[in-house]
């Protein structure tokens, strides 16, 4: 079994969720009282955040490549980073490591094409919402086409992933917000949604909502079980 080197603490709820579903993962596929050989190196999230904000990647990249790189010191075989949002930087921290890192989007991306689904609704941070380096993967390297709610939307999106979810707080106020939301974008025409935060699935599950849900946390964690276990078939980047 390979070691799984576990980047976290954007939030510690998603990564305590990661945790969670890996070593259930392992346990599944192994049986016995089998779990997953890993690291994790946890973050503040409170520093990222104010990066996030402020618009300073360059400092949040930094970051992001000396916890990387302290994971690698610690003998992982191979890295995920437990958070969608920081993907913005997985090229960089991957150019700063010599393990493969398991990438958030093809992960789900894989999943979806599976499902036949082609539109995607995409639900998550403003930056992940807006920016191109989670849609335009998904679109470029998969296929898919994208959609996002609207701009009044996507801060609803985002002030409840940052004002609650994160800090463990489930409003039901706030999942009729998301239903709402999702209701619209399958109106467009999206036959799924991507919950492209890893907070987003401890308030909306598959009986909330009318169409299929990729849930990035649970993918996340099914790539790195299937990639920890040398199934290569279903190994994302094994470089």
């Amino acid at each position: 079994m390979k070691t799984i080197g576990l980047l976290g603490g954007m939030s510690w709820e998603s990564s305590s969720e990661y945790y969670r579903l890996i070593n259930q993962g392992i346990n599944r596929k192994l049986g016995g009282h089998h779990s997953a050989k890993s690291i994790m190196v946890s973050v503040d999230f409170e520093e990222v955040k104010q990066y996030q904000h402020h618009g300073e990647w360059d400092k949040a990249t930094g970051l992001m490549i000396e916890a990387a790189q302290q994971i690698e010191r610690g003998g992982a075989n191979f890295l995920l980073i437990c958070t969608n949002t920081m993907h913005k930087m997985a090229d960089d921290v991957q150019k700063a490591i010599r393990i493969p890192l398991v990438h958030i989007a093809d992960a789900t991306a894989q999943t979806i094409k599976e499902a036949g689904v082609k539109k995607i609704g995409l639900l998550g941070t403003k930056f992940t919402m807006e920016e191109e380096f989670y849609k335009g993967r998904l679109a470029s390297h998969h296929g898919l086409d994208v959609f996002v709610p609207d701009e009044e939307e996507r801060q609803l999106v985002h002030d409840v992933i940052y004002q609650e979810l994160c800090l463990g707080k489930i409003e039901p106020d706030s999942r009729r917000t998301y239903q709402r939301v999702i209701q619209k974008l399958v109106d467009k025409g999206c036959e799924g949604v991507i919950l492209g935060c890893t907070e987003i699935s401890l308030l909306i599950n598959q009986g909330d909502v009318p169409v299929p849900l990729f849930d990035t946390t649970a993918l996340h964690a099914e790539a790195a079980v299937a990639y920890a276990l040398k199934d290569e078939r279903l190994a994302l980047h094994d470089h």
